[in-house]
Order: C-alpha cells, then structure tokens, then sequence
C-alpha cells in the first residue's frame, strides 16, 4: 500500500484557517502540487528539477496594467 502524500501548505497562506493557498508534496522524484480549498480535485505534478525553475518563471512574471 503506498504511503499517503505528506502535505505542506506554504508560510503565505491567507488568514484565518490558512485554506486560500496552494499546498505541496514531496514524491522523491516529482512535487506535486494542489489547490488546499479542493484536496480532493487534481493535482499538478513536476519533476524535482522541473520545480524551482517553475516557481522562479511565476515569480518572475510581473501583472501587467490595462
């Protein structure tokens, strides 16, 4: 039987419970990554190395005024 996912929501969550964020997993060789309003729904998976480049491009990527 595999072992369930260990689940870590990130240090900016909203107040209150803390549910408006996204929460991670680490799977040896993947992250994966999900909606904490809706655990139950999908989730988006990476591979390790694949991870930080992603989280760097969304930091990365500035709003843009209309």
């Amino acid at each position: 039987m595999p072992t369930p996912y260990i689940w870590q929501k990130s240090s900016f969550s909203g107040g209150g419970e803390g549910n408006d964020c996204v929460e991670i997993a680490d799977l040896d060789t993947h992250i994966a990554i999900r909606d904490s309003k809706t655990p139950a729904r999908a989730t988006l998976t990476f591979p390790t190395a694949a991870f930080t480049p992603f989280i760097d491009a969304l930091k990365d990527t500035r709003p843009t005024s209309t």
